[in-house]
């Protein structure tokens, strides 16, 4: 077996102002590629994925075809010496095209690692990503250009996302004729990419500087500028949680037609379970670096098996409460800040389950063995050592 690569934390972060162009313009980059090979991820087009008691068959397969796939993925971080940051720990999920999966966590429980990873501008420490069944590593520059045509990020500030010297014609045009290269009309291109995002009359639009626009209107022109390469898969990273309330559901409504027309593979990344429940085909709850419970978007949302994820619903902005609230007194839970990454890091802190110092259940074996997921019907599993007891709490 290699040796897990260790990252320096400070090393490598990408500036999110240049970081599409970058990502657009294989030339731009020093480091990070991605070359695809013909071996195939150990994920069967099923999605079957190991689990202690069984194997989990994923909601979302559904939809559609597998179209990428992380096996026991994971990203660690040299934060000092001696002391390594677990950002990412032994995550496997599949995207499947025409449906949404969503990523559910607070801020710090490596939900935007995950979608740096899918995204190939950062190299995992362990386990494998596949697209279209061939595993993808990131090596060489020459393939990145073809690897960003399929697999497309958009990130959660629209604004900081988006060059402000340049128009959204600029911005449109430039991926058009890098990943279309035998487009002839560029600007007819341009246009149709603003008419599917509904900004039109598009001809008012092409002209304008990201400042001249609204927050939603720039996140639609970051929707087109993604959709600009064509892929099958979509890594949304908080998409409208930098947007006001009022418009949110309209964009997450575009985003639904934009999957259902396009046919496209949706990872929704979000620490608004509320929204996932009427979005998402699968929710994935993940909780210090790892996934604590996933399964169908209703089923965990109305019947959350793990505390942590009573937990989120208990706290959701949602009128119903999303149905089951946990009884059990949150005060145990602690401070509603994650203490991610002491739950995290190497050493003593590792041990045990990364929940254990917010849950009002845990007892000392939360606090010295680490759960792993257990299968708890063919589409839901949950990591918890007290799933009967949490069940009847919620």
């Amino acid at each position: 077996m290699s040796e897990p690569v260790i990252h320096d934390a400070g090393a490598t972060h990408d500036d999110p102002t240049h970081l599409q162009d970058a990502a657009e313009d294989a030339t731009a980059l020093s480091a990070a590629a991605a070359d695809t090979t013909a071996a195939a991820v150990g994920m069967s087009s099923a999605a079957s994925l190991p689990v202690v008691g069984g194997d989990l068959r994923s909601i979302a397969a559904d939809r559609g075809p597998l179209a990428m796939a992380a096996t026991g993925i994971g990203r660690d971080y040299r934060i000092g010496r001696g002391v390594i940051l677990h950002a990412v720990r032994d995550v496997s999920f599949g995207l499947y095209k025409g449906a949404v999966v969503a990523l559910v966590g607070e801020s710090g429980s490596g939900k935007s690692t995950v979608a740096r990873l899918l995204a190939g501008q950062e190299r995992p420490s362990a386990g494998t990503i596949a697209l279209d069944g061939n595993v993808i590593d990131v090596r060489s520059n020459r393939h990145f250009r073809k690897y960003k045509s399929q697999v497309q990020l958009v990130f959660q500030d629209p604004f900081s996302s988006l060059n402000p010297t340049h128009t959204v014609g600029y911005h449109l045009s430039r991926p058009v004729r890098l990943h279309q290269p035998d487009v002839k009309n560029v600007d007819g291109a341009v246009t149709a990419l603003l008419e599917q995002v509904r900004l039109v009359p598009a001809d008012q639009f092409v002209t304008k500087y990201p400042y001249e626009l609204s927050g939603g209107q720039r996140q639609r022109v970051a929707f087109a500028r993604a959709l600009a390469a064509q892929p099958t898969v979509l890594l949304a990273d908080e998409p409208v949680s930098m947007l006001d309330v009022s418009i949110r559901l309209e964009m997450l409504n575009l985003l639904d037609d934009l999957r259902s027309r396009l046919h496209l593979a949706l990872l929704y990344i979000t620490h608004d379970i509320a929204s996932a429940r009427y979005f998402a085909d699968e929710v994935l709850v993940m909780y210090g670096g790892r996934i604590v419970e996933r399964g169908p978007a209703e089923d965990v949302t109305q019947q959350p098996a793990h505390p942590y994820t009573q937990l989120l619903i208990a706290s959701a902005p949602d009128p119903d409460k999303l149905g089951s609230v946990l009884k059990t007194s949150t005060a145990a839970a602690g401070s509603v800040a994650a203490r991610t990454t002491a739950a995290n890091t190497g050493g003593p802190a590792a041990v045990g389950c990364p929940f254990a110092p917010r849950c009002p259940l845990a007892i000392d074996k939360c606090r010295t063995d680490d759960p792993a997921l257990e299968l708890l019907t063919p589409t839901r599993a949950a990591a918890c050592w007290r799933l009967d007891v949490a069940a009847g709490a919620s």
